[in-house]
């Protein structure tokens, strides 16, 4: 039993071992981290923009067929029209990469805000789980049918998929170092391979026009018979299924930290930054649009629908499913070349996987902890990666490792983001004045907003599981800030110079501070003589003994904890201290402790019980930051110092 004992503790303590650092990677590439020039961190948007081709033109042709060029064309224009110019805003108002979160948090404040953030960190997690699995499953796909792949991996995608989540995890708990440089060559790599296949099917096409006349043949007749109005119809119906090709926009604002600078930029106005990022972005998004409509012209025009297929009950999937432009790299140039192309997507797919599990675990300890609502286990960084990594498997083993099965939970993730990043931005214009913007932006979100409702109705699997991610964070986080509600919740007191004027007079000679929490209908001199004679009759305190009245109010109790900023005031003869904080009892106890250190004395606090009902006064408390102070204040003294001789000492009449 004693060595079952001391094995669990073993365990207890190399999982709890450290705390949650930013971790490198496209999603958060380290804010101490060296500063780069734009085009060499446009390589970590890229990792996971960019490796996209692995599937992108597969599922295009596959959900599209003919259509899958206009589809594509559409999608493109909606990039750079749409998403370019609401991020390039808020490259602009969230300069220090928090992105579309961090900027709907400030802009919707109170509650309201904060469940708006909890259920859009369930789309973030469901964006970032899906960019796991589903780059896993499409690597795996890459291995499988590569030519001089081993036999019995065929028809093996599922444990192949989960054998390289196993070694990504181990990559990840290792550690990679140089990230920029690897995501550098990666992505050159990659791209350079891309532009040789694709330029070799244009050439194609050139000699041989009547692919691209039965295209166009082929298309008339499957959709509306000579009737453009129609044509460009269907294509808007089925252009949301394409939406996954917007994932690169949100990381290129997380990686804005690294983004290198000029002269005059200050932490508060990086002018050359922005104009940077911007750079950074606007040259991804031409990238990605001139690669998304070559890759779907030449792999429709050159590679048979049949092997677009995705995998049934009675038939395996074509041989082009999930990778299209490596079948046209080995038709094109033979095994050698399209194993090499191979790999280099397999290292940038994996890659992508690495950054979204650092992204995962760089989002609970910096938005949870803040509210109160992440257990304390959850700052170390062994457990969040076990219970991702297992999320991960079931994700995977719930879509088969289909590649195609997980594309639209990853596009309704995406679409989500671009969704409420285009809204902050209008929110935004709208609160600055800037009307037409306004409009402008607004026109933008709502053609966002068809696109993620249209691809959730088709494929409504990233609802259902951005609703059990969205469920888990609400219930787990509103646990855990009913649990910690009693914890100081005061990260510093700062007290001005007439506070400390009116404190020091009050020590002045008296053995004991005495402080009445309080706070008047009047801030007249007739209504702090009132109380002062109530606090004095009700604890028989002696006339001689001087008093400070201090006042609690409360800025927004939706935070956790805050800066306690504390103000002196003189109202006649009174001392009067008033107070700025997130909880009434909370920053009661924290105002006394703060004492106790500033004097050497134990503060006395004087406390009226108030009249209500008890449960009514915990809501109150744990939802508006006011209750039953008393009783309140004393646990929270109580459970930050355990020497009672220490202690401020509260009463109650």
């Amino acid at each position: 039993m004693t060595s079952l004992s001391e094995a669990t503790k073993a365990v207890s303590v190399w999982l709890l071992q450290g705390q949650v650092k930013e971790t490198e990677g496209p999603y958060n590439p380290g804010r101490a981290g060296t500063k780069q020039p734009w085009y060499k961190v446009m390589c970590l948007t890229g990792v996971d923009y960019f490796s996209t081709l692995g599937y992108q033109p597969g599922i295009a042709a596959l959900v599209a067929g003919a259509l899958s060029p206009l589809a594509t064309f559409i999608l493109v224009l909606l990039t750079l029209f749409g998403a370019l110019p609401i991020y390039n805003k808020i490259a602009k108002e969230s300069p220090d990469g928090d992105g579309t979160i961090a900027m709907l948090e400030s802009l919707l404040s109170y509650w309201p805000g904060k469940l708006f953030v909890l259920a859009l960190l369930g789309f973030v997690a469901t964006d970032l789980i899906i960019t796991i699995t589903l780059s896993v499953a499409d690597a795996a796909v890459h291995v499988i049918h590569n030519p001089y792949a081993p036999a019995f991996l065929q028809g093996q995608s599922l444990l192949v998929t989960l054998a390289l989540i196993g070694v990504l995890t181990l990559a990840f708990l290792i550690g990679i170092r140089k990230v920029v440089g690897i995501a550098v060559v990666l992505v050159v790599i990659y791209l350079a391979l891309n532009v040789i296949v694709i330029s070799r099917g244009i050439f194609a096409l050139m000699l041989q026009p009547h692919e691209v006349t039965d295209w166009w043949a082929a298309l008339i007749e499957s959709n509306g018979k000579n009737s453009p109005l129609l044509i460009v119809g269907a294509a808007l119906l089925v252009f949301p299924r394409l939406a996954l090709g917007l994932s690169g926009f949100e990381t290129g604002i997380t990686v804005m930290p690294l983004v290198k600078g000029g002269q005059g930029d200050t932490p508060k106005k990086p002018h050359r930054r922005i104009a940077n990022t911007r750079k950074m972005l606007t040259t991804a998004a031409v990238i990605m649009s001139v690669f998304l409509m070559t890759s779907s012209i030449v792999t429709i025009a050159h590679i048979p629908a049949e092997e677009f297929r995705n995998a049934t009950a009675g038939q395996e999937a074509g041989r082009a499913n999930g990778r299209a432009l490596a079948y046209l790299a080995h038709e094109f140039f033979g095994g050698g070349f399209g194993t090499f192309y191979d790999i280099s997507t397999i290292l940038i797919l994996c890659f992508a996987g690495v950054s979204a599990l650092a992204g995962l675990l760089n989002i609970v300890p910096r938005y949870l902890p803040k509210y109160g609502m992440a257990p304390e286990w959850s700052k170390a960084q062994r457990p969040l990666v076990l219970i991702f990594v297992s999320i991960c498997v079931l994700i995977t083993l719930y879509f088969r490792a289909d590649v195609f099965a997980q594309s639209g939970a990853y596009a309704t993730g995406v679409l989500v983001l671009m969704t409420s990043a285009s809204i902050a931005v209008t929110i935004a214009y709208s609160r600055a004045g800037q009307r037409k913007a306004a409009w402008a932006t607004g026109l933008i979100a709502i053609a966002f907003a068809y696109t993620t409702i249209a691809n959730v109705i088709e494929r409504p699997d990233g609802v259902r599981i951005a609703s059990m991610f969205i469920v888990t964070i609400l219930g787990v986080s509103f646990l855990s800030r009913i649990w910690r509600t009693l914890e100081l919740r005061v990260d510093r007191v700062e007290v001005d110079i007439r506070a400390l004027e009116l404190i020091e007079e009050t020590d002045k000679g008296d053995r004991v501070v005495r402080i009445v929490p309080n706070r008047p209908e009047n801030m007249n001199e007739a209504a702090y003589e009132r109380e002062e004679r109530e606090a004095r009759r009700d604890h028989q305190i002696p006339a001689g003994e001087k008093l400070l009245f201090l006042e609690v109010y409360i800025t927004d109790p939706s935070e956790f904890s805050g800066v306690l900023k504390v103000e002196g005031h003189r109202v006649g003869p009174y001392r009067v201290l008033r107070a700025r904080g997130t909880a009434i009892p909370n920053s009661i106890a924290a105002f006394l402790l703060w004492i106790r250190d500033r004097t050497g004395k134990r503060p006395h606090a004087y406390f009226n019980w108030s009249e209500g009902n008890p449960f009514v006064f915990l809501l109150r408390f744990l939802f508006f930051g006011r209750g039953e102070a008393a009783p309140l204040t004393r646990e929270i003294l109580r459970r930050m110092e355990d020497d009672p001789k220490k202690r401020p000492v509260v009463h109650s009449a």
